[in-house]
């Protein structure tokens, strides 16, 4: 019988998705909330597999009572909210829809938590996108200037944190997370985009992928790798917000350059850059400081890029074979 209980907000993302399989590993009863159900002919038997292990309730973090009878209904030790709507690009479409899903969602949480003396760890995920560019590795400390509607937001939602934490007494805190990958990230990054792209181009030598500003320079990391982090930061007794991140920078042109090499293509014969696709505040490079989180809780990310790219490929590859 399980002897621990997690909450997970978001479980069909990438990130609740990948820990709610850690947590099962590790014999958590494992709950999760999603403002969805999702129809079983678009998830993979992998993910069913998880699924079916889980207790799935369909409801959104936005309705404080739906959150307020999760924790009574199941009294969880340990709840992590991945839930919110992550793409950057999306946010400067629909800000409201955004802002709601991550303030909202973050103050109901705390607030269900204050109300009702919840003692129990809460997770919340945060962004390096709240950092604006960095033109050195950000801490925690680093100073914020979020340059889109997403990093405003998840700045918001890691200074609630703080405040409940310090004036209400409770166990939460933040993991600010960099750019992290796996085969679950959605179609719509970038990252996919040029994996997807590279395969097509492998099959068809007259495929064409369109990208925007390519210059662009982010830390990579493999996100089964993150799940860990957030939950290693969960258990520390010091409360204490940490960054998530490999402290390497990488440019997209790189990442583009060895997707293509690997599959023994030139990436020039099929990548045209649109003008179009660049995004007016479009961060030049983001990256963090991954000493601090080392040295206090001894985690650092194991992959590199390469790594994570031959993984991303291989997967990619696999997955199309088998359908």
């Amino acid at each position: 019988m399980s002897s621990k209980k997690a909450l997970v907000l978001g479980p069909r993302g990438q990130d609740g998705t990948l820990i709610c399989k850690s947590l099962l590993q590790k014999n958590y009863e494992v709950i999760g909330l999603s403002h969805q159900k999702s129809s079983t002919h678009s998830i993979s038997q992998n993910l069913l597999e998880i699924y079916k292990d889980i207790k799935l309730e369909i409801g959104d973090i936005k309705n404080y009572t739906t959150i307020e009878n999760l924790i009574n209904m199941y009294q969880p030790q340990e709840i992590y909210n991945l839930a919110g709507q992550s793409s950057v690009g999306k946010s400067f479409l629909i800000p409201k829809e955004t802002a709601e899903s991550i303030i909202d969602g973050t103050l109901n949480i705390l607030e269900v938590a204050r109300y009702l003396n919840f003692r129990g760890k809460i997770f919340f995920a945060g962004s390096g996108e709240m950092f604006g560019s960095t033109e050195v590795a950000a801490d925690i400390n680093h100073p914020q200037k979020p340059v889109s509607p997403y990093g405003i937001y998840k700045q918001t939602s890691f200074k609630l944190v703080k405040f409940y934490r310090e004036n209400f007494n409770l166990n939460c805190v933040t993991g600010v997370l960099f750019n992290h990958e796996s085969p679950l990230r959605n179609e719509n990054f970038v990252t996919q985009k040029i994996i997807s792209g590279a395969i097509n181009a492998q099959k068809n030598k007259n495929h064409k992928l369109k990208l925007g500003n390519v210059d662009i320079k982010r830390d990579w990391g493999w996100a089964e790798e993150y799940v860990e982090a957030m939950q290693i930061l969960l258990k520390n007794s010091d409360n204490q917000d940490h960054v998530i991140c490999t402290g390497k920078l990488t440019s997209l042109l790189e990442f583009i350059d060895i997707t293509f090499n690997k599959l023994n293509l030139n990436w020039e014969d099929h990548v045209i850059i649109d003008e179009s696709l660049k995004r007016k505040n479009e961060i030049p490079q983001s990256f963090g400081n991954p000493n601090p989180l080392d040295k206090m809780l001894n985690w650092k990310a194991k992959s590199n890029i390469d790594e994570i790219i031959t993984k991303l490929l291989e997967h990619k590859l696999k997955d199309r074979e088998t359908c």
